[in-house]
């Protein structure tokens, strides 16, 4: 039997693709039209980026861990959080959750030791790239995080503010991460 799955939502379209990924994978493992339960709480991305934008990710872990016991009140047994940014509250907080939470950068870091990856890019929101989500979980597991230059940083993250959360991914968008990345790449990133 499945869990109840709560997501923590910050942007519609993260929310979206996870609520969806869920589902499409649900009915992969489960049968066909079977997905595990799942419940969904969000605060405005506005809320969220108030405190964000004065460095408060206190505040952002808190939002996080009320959405959680809304969601536990539903009956989620277990947390996601498809924004990797807001993560950087969720480490202030999380041995406070009364639900587990399954987190992002542990996942990816996991999965890319297990793909032998050494020398990863990232690329995300400015506050992601420059913050500490995901250096310590990469290094638990023996992989180098490596960030766009600060030029990259500034054009990732208008993108991202601009175009992603919104939905959007245009042509001139989807060259400028293919450039970026295939920089990292030449310069040994896997």
């Amino acid at each position: 039997m499945s869990k109840h799955i709560g997501i923590v939502a910050c942007s519609a379209e993260g929310a979206s693709l996870c609520y969806r990924t869920i589902c499409i994978e649900g009915a992969a493992g489960m049968g066909e039209w079977d997905h595990p339960e799942v419940s969904m709480h969000t605060y405005s991305l506005a809320e969220y980026m108030r405190p964000v934008e004065r460095g408060d990710w206190r505040e952002v872990g808190e939002m996080m861990l009320r959405s959680a016991e809304k969601l536990k009140r539903v009956g989620a047994e277990f947390v996601i959080c498809p924004d990797n940014t807001i993560h950087q509250g969720l480490d202030l907080v999380r041995e406070r959750s009364s639900l587990p939470w399954l987190h992002i950068a542990e996942e990816v870091a996991k999965e890319a030791g297990r793909r032998g990856h050494r020398r990863i890019a990232l690329t995300g929101t400015r506050y992601l790239m420059e913050g500490p989500v995901y250096p310590p979980k990469f290094a638990a597991n023996g992989i180098e995080v490596v960030i766009p230059n600060e030029e990259e940083r500034e054009k990732i993250n208008q993108i991202i503010f601009q175009e992603l959360v919104y939905g959007r991914f245009e042509r001139e968008a989807l060259d400028y991460f293919q450039r970026t990345i295939g920089r990292m790449k030449a310069e040994g990133c896997d």
